[in-house]
């Protein structure tokens, strides 16, 4: 069986491509390995930053792949750890996962994309969530882009299932960055080695306090912050981390994160 996620180690930063001709669609299977990739990373304390990415410059990610639906694969089917594609329902990721679109992002692509925390981007590359045309539910992207962009436009491409430009994406905050495909992996690759270097611990409250604040009053979240009622917060405030970067600010030394 070809293996279509590849992955590739820098230090901390821990790479996974996808390379599944001709559009790097997903379907069963790939999502199981998929889950199984992210899974090893989150399980893995020397990797600290996940950067996702895909082969070729056409297609990003064309989404769930409609030829082997066509052959019998259920859309309701044991996408595995993780959920589709591996990222969107995968729990306790507490890491900076990064992802590098160059290409078209549709659908259940699009929705690997917005499973990441940073999102950039090549000039070429265009957004579309179509599903509305098969007659479908694009269900986690109806859940999560009204969150990240303007109500409205989100709900016009749900409903129209039209296409956002890069330049477009950048106006709405939808991605961090534009670049010249040439320029991406570079600049991607800079950036999760910045985040490597940085606090593991507090990336990781950080993420947790987020997902908590998406659903909660911002009190109900306060109150659990400063009671340490959130695993990754009360690890952080006992953590020898916790301390260091005030120790090296007053020591004039870059700190030392041990993630511990």
């Amino acid at each position: 069986m070809p293996d279509f996620v590849k992955t590739r180690r820098d230090g901390a930063v821990f790479e996974v491509e996808l390379d599944r001709p001709k559009a790097n669609a997903i379907d069963l299977v790939t999502s199981r390995e998929m889950g199984e990739v992210f899974r090893s990373f989150r399980d893995d304390a020397e990797a600290r930053v996940a950067l996702v990415t895909t082969a070729g410059d056409k297609f990003f990610c064309a989404g769930w792949d409609l030829k082997a639906a066509a052959d019998g694969d259920p859309v309701d089917g044991d996408y595995g750890v993780g959920g589709f594609g591996g990222l969107q329902e995968l729990r306790g990721l507490n890491k900076p996962v990064i992802a590098a679109v160059n290409g078209m992002a549709v659908g259940g692509g699009f929705e690997l994309a917005l499973s990441c925390d940073i999102i950039y981007c090549s000039e070429g590359s265009r957004f579309a969530l179509p599903e509305i045309n098969a007659g479908t539910l694009a269900d986690a992207a109806t859940i999560k882009l009204p969150k990240r962009i303007p109500h409205h436009v989100a709900m016009e491409m749900l409903f129209t299932g039209r296409w956002m430009e890069a330049d477009e994406a950048l106006h709405h905050g939808l991605v961090n960055a534009v670049l010249p495909a040439d320029q991406l992996m570079d600049h991607a690759r800079g950036i999760a080695r910045q985040l490597a270097d940085g606090p593991p611990l507090v990336f990781a409250a950080i993420k947790e306090v987020v997902r908590e604040a998406e659903d909660k009053a911002f009190q109900d979240v306060m109150n659990r912050i400063t009671k340490r009622q959130l695993e990754t917060v009360d690890i952080l405030y006992d953590s020898d981390d916790n301390l260091e970067g005030a120790r090296a600010f007053s020591e004039k030394r870059s700190p030392v994160w041990k993630g511990k």
